[in-house]
């Protein structure tokens, strides 16, 4: 399935609700402002209410399943704007229901927003409002950049928002028939809750993998590369891909017990599993004095930067820490020896800053039609299209991949649309919330 329609999917089965209860209004809704304010209002609730449902079902990570829409960073995309779409949706509910009723008199249009007596339907729902803009609000840039873990335990009330929000919609139900009321909400709210058991029941023992740290290399003062040795099954993976790794090692001064995902450098027939790490925050931070000895546990894998089988010529930009998905695809290729056309353009301030550049050159030493170009900012200024085509001549008819901080993804992406490349070809790799 092509992961537009994949999204689309998404979409429509969120909107589904809405779509029958819109085809379900008699005739005199539309008859008078007042009437089409109150099937406005109605219909948006459960607009709102089915994207909520269905943005919480997909939320669940399940390897694998994220690679229909193009990754989990793709899918994740689709989560936080059918969430935000949501929240507006189910904002506008109840101000168009009382804008409906306020052609009868202000004091009904405010009896609508907050009823007097008998209206515990009505306080349940703005409850789960409330708790909806509790847990979304760090989701905005306008309240700063998020603490991680912090947004993880807000995002826990989204279970409780939903479901205030379904007894809300099922005490005052009225808007779609029966019994097609009764199958949408209670499939939607089943869909969650297995979700929901998954997360916290089978995903730990399907997709979770106790490793050992092996030992700690030191590519740079703030980055480590973790070599991982298996304690029982080995995680399968494709190069690029990421995984959840939670370490286990009760001396470090943060993060411990804590799950954050970090790419995997290493190639996937290696045995054991390589993973490089740069100090970003206090979980990052710690783990660069992990102790060899101590258990980790992964969980995925997870990711669709590269694709499964591809034979076309490709462009690789990479920046900072964003180098490791292609460190671990050109080990992959040096290991199994075939010829590619790749061309490497690796950004970095100046030589100091450059990960795994030594490496990089061997490897495009041993592996035919692979070739590297360093771009240093302190030599050359920002990356720039002259600078692009005289490197790769061809770059619009690739396949262009970038992975690196957000400045550098946008300023890559512009570059490669101003010269020539079609957005379909594009394809970027972030960690933004996951």
């Amino acid at each position: 399935m092509p992961v537009g329609l994949a999204h689309g999917v998404l979409w429509a089965v969120g909107l589904l609700p809405a779509a029958i209860a819109a085809l379900a209004l008699p005739g005199e809704s539309l008859a008078g402002t007042s009437a089409v304010l109150n099937a406005l209002g109605r219909v948006s609730g459960i607009a709102g209410l089915g994207l909520m449902l269905v943005a919480a079902i997909f939320s669940v990570r399940i390897p694998g399943i994220d690679r229909l829409f193009g990754g989990l960073t793709s899918l994740w995309r689709t989560h936080h704007l059918m969430g935000g779409v949501s929240f507006l949706l189910l904002l506008a509910h109840p101000l168009l229901l009382s804008l409906a009723a306020a052609e009868v008199s202000i004091g009904a249009a405010v009896t609508v927003l907050f009823p007097a007596t008998g209206g515990l339907a009505t306080w349940l729902g703005w409850v789960a409002l409330l708790l909806m803009m509790i847990f979304l609000a760090p989701s905005f840039a306008f309240f700063g950049p998020p603490r991680y873990q912090r947004w993880k335990h807000l995002h826990k009330l989204s279970g409780v928002a939903a479901v205030l929000a379904l007894v809300h919609t099922w005490w005052l139900a009225r808007s779609i028939p029966a019994p097609w009321s009764t199958v949408i909400w209670s499939t939607l709210a089943l869909a969650a809750v297995l979700a929901l058991a998954y997360a916290l029941l089978l995903a730990r023992r399907a997709h979770r993998y106790p490793y050992q740290v092996v030992s700690v290399a030191h590519p740079a003062n703030n980055v480590v590369e973790l070599n991982l040795r298996p304690l029982g099954e080995s995680l399968r993976y494709q190069a690029g891909q990421f995984v959840y790794l939670t370490p286990r090692d009760r001396t470090l001064s943060a993060g411990q017990g804590e799950e954050h995902p970090y790419t995997i450098s290493s190639a996937p027939e290696e045995a054991n599993l390589r993973i490089a790490i740069k100090d970003l925050g206090d979980a990052s931070r710690a783990i660069q004095s992990i102790s060899e000895g101590s258990s980790v546990d992964v969980m995925g894998p997870y990711g669709a930067f590269f694709p499964a089988h591809g034979n076309e010529a490709e462009l690789w930009i990479a920046g900072g820490i964003g180098v490791t998905p292609f460190l671990g695809r050109a080990r992959h290729l040096a290991s199994v020896g075939h010829p590619v056309d790749i061309q490497m353009i690796y950004c970095v301030q100046d030589e100091s800053r450059a990960l795994f550049a030594e490496e990089l050159r061997a490897l495009s030493e041993q592996i035919p039609g692979f070739r590297l170009t360093m771009h240093y900012f302190y030599q050359e200024g920002p990356l720039s299209v002259d600078f692009v085509r005289v490197h790769c001549e061809d770059c619009g008819e690739r396949q262009a991949y970038v992975c690196g901080p957000g400045p550098l993804n946008g300023l890559a992406r512009q570059v490669l649309l101003e010269s020539g490349l079609p957005r379909h070809r594009y394809h970027s790799e972030e960690f933004n919330l996951l």
